[in-house]
């Protein structure tokens, strides 16, 4: 055991050493080699042509994939639509990037961009249309099945109420006769009906007919108001999608172009470059007394604005994050009301319903007051029963919550709020891959940096006095020989005075 412990360890040591020694720099010389090509303005030969054709071809390849899968699962467009428009879209993007340098650089730039404010309204378009497609048609599906309830229950208890009037009928035709008979029975007077006449129109079919009319009325109305919000809710995705896409490539394309045009724009970072160029000109205590002002981009520091921000971000994120948690709250509550219509309706018991007729004929006698001869006693029940579910009715049954959409709307808002604490990072990683394509005006954009941080140290060093105002200090020198020199001191806006001949100085 300890042979086989030791025998483990041995092997895991030198894995280690391996992976330290050789791996992981043979892998970081490998990607730093690739980079080099892709980032290269013109390829030094064709060695590095073929490398940049295959990365160029392997970039496209997944992209196009992607932009597929976007379009037909996300935005519902069609199969033939999504695959001409990714293979065509696949095309032009390996042309542009295999053959124009600056738009490698754009393109390059837009993968950190989609963790900023844009690529977020990318993501949380995308959600959007997750959740209002797969929760809007079971909250509609369930609301149907709740009418579909209601209307089984009517069925049944209007049929069952028009059956109970036969009984009503029997019973007013039994309680004639019982009349009919005591009448008969004391010879006095006969009518010339003895039956009530009970008449009943009784037209189930028109009934049933009416309430069959009401309910695909009111089916095609939730179907039209389906259909109108799935539209809607896709439209406005494809809009909202299309304009965050393009404004990724602008917004990057606005940032090449203000590197390239502003030595000012995003140049606040200490590089190696910068520090290099401090070392070499011995100034590096500049960068050590603007440690204020500066920050290294490889730093994890970020500046009280910038938490602000991400704070206030952060909160509008958690608006939309209830408003979507309210919707998917919506077709839960659907659901529960769904199954428990279906199930309350199936427990319904028989309502049963008892129709009572007492009647009782007596006769008064003259010569004995207060005296009554029973004639005829009549007392009968009769029963019914109201029943307001049937099993032949056609009820569809309730539909579920998706638990994948609570999932994957999760991951996504996560994904939403780390992007809101990662997009100062973008920020610089922006500013690192321009630096690495146009390693040239990186080099000037260091020096303008160098000089600014020098001027703002004689600054610091000599005090600005108000513009326009000087001060002339005259000193007279006597001697035995007489008068010497005159000492002319001038000093204004923060200039030094050297001496020239004639004992003037003059203002640098």
């Amino acid at each position: 055991m300890c042979f086989h412990a030791s025998f483990c360890s041995f092997y895991s040591m030198r894995a280690h050493v391996y992976c330290e020694d050789f791996l992981f720099p043979k892998v970081l010389r490998t990607v730093t080699d690739l980079w080099s090509v892709y980032s290269k303005p013109v390829p030094a030969n064709s060695r590095e042509v073929w490398t940049l054709f295959l990365q160029c071809s392997c970039v496209t390849a997944a992209i196009g994939g992607l932009f597929y899968n976007w379009m037909f699962a996300s935005l519902e467009y069609s199969w033939h639509l999504s695959v001409a428009m990714a293979i065509s879209f696949s095309l032009l993007l390996l042309l542009a990037l295999f053959l124009v340098h600056p738009a490698r650089c754009v393109f390059s730039i837009i993968m950190p961009t989609l963790g900023t404010k844009q690529g977020r309204k990318l993501l949380l378009s995308t959600c959007v249309m997750i959740v209002v497609v797969n929760t809007t048609p079971n909250i509609i599906s369930n609301i149907k099945t709740i009418l579909q309830v209601i209307k089984c229950i009517c069925k049944n208890s209007s049929e069952s109420l028009l059956n109970s009037t036969a009984l009503l009928e029997t019973a007013t035709w039994e309680f004639g006769d019982a009349i009919q008979e005591t009448v008969h029975s004391i010879h006095i007077y006969k009518p010339m009906n003895g039956h009530f006449q009970f008449s009943l129109l009784k037209n189930s079919s028109l009934i049933y007919q009416q309430m069959h009319l009401a309910g695909e009325k009111i089916g095609r109305d939730f179907l039209a108001v389906e259909l109108l919000v799935k539209d809607a809710v896709g439209v406005g995705n494809k809009v909202v999608a299309g304009f965050s896409m393009l404004y990724l490539c602008f917004e990057a394309t606005c940032y090449l172009k203000n590197y390239l045009t502003n030595l000012r724009f995003d140049n606040f970072y200490i590089t190696k470059k910068l520090e290099r160029l401090a070392v070499d000109r011995k100034a590096a205590h500049l960068l050590v007394g603007s440690s204020k002002t500066l920050i290294r981009p490889t730093g994890l520091k970020l500046s009280r604005e910038e938490v602000m921000l991400c704070l206030v971000q952060a909160m509008l994120l958690t608006v939309a994050l209830m408003l979507m948690l309210v919707v998917i709250a919506m077709d839960h509550f659907a659901f529960s009301m769904a199954d428990t219509a279906v199930r309350k309706a199936a427990q319904f018991s028989v309502v049963p319903v008892a129709l009572s007729i007492k009647y009782s004929v007596s006769a008064g006698v003259p010569w004995i007051p207060y005296q009554e001869i029973p004639l005829q006693d009549f007392e009968r029940s009769y029963h019914h029963h109201l029943v307001f579910s049937s099993a032949h009715c056609r009820i569809s049954p309730p539909t579920p919550p998706n638990p994948s959409v609570l999932l994957v709307m999760g991951l996504l808002f996560c994904i939403l709020y780390a992007t809101v604490f990662l997009e100062t990072y973008a920020h610089r990683l922006c500013r690192a891959i321009a630096a690495s394509f146009f390693v040239s005006w990186e080099e000037k954009r260091v020096l303008h940096l160098y000089k600014k941080l020098c001027r703002k140290h004689q600054e610091e060093k000599w005090p600005q006095v108000v513009p326009g105002h000087f001060r002339l200090d005259i000193k007279r020198v006597f001697s035995p020989e007489g008068l010497s020199s005159i000492g002319t001191t001038a000093q204004g806006n923060g200039n030094r005075g050297i001496t020239v001949p004639g004992g003037i100085e003059k203002i640098v």
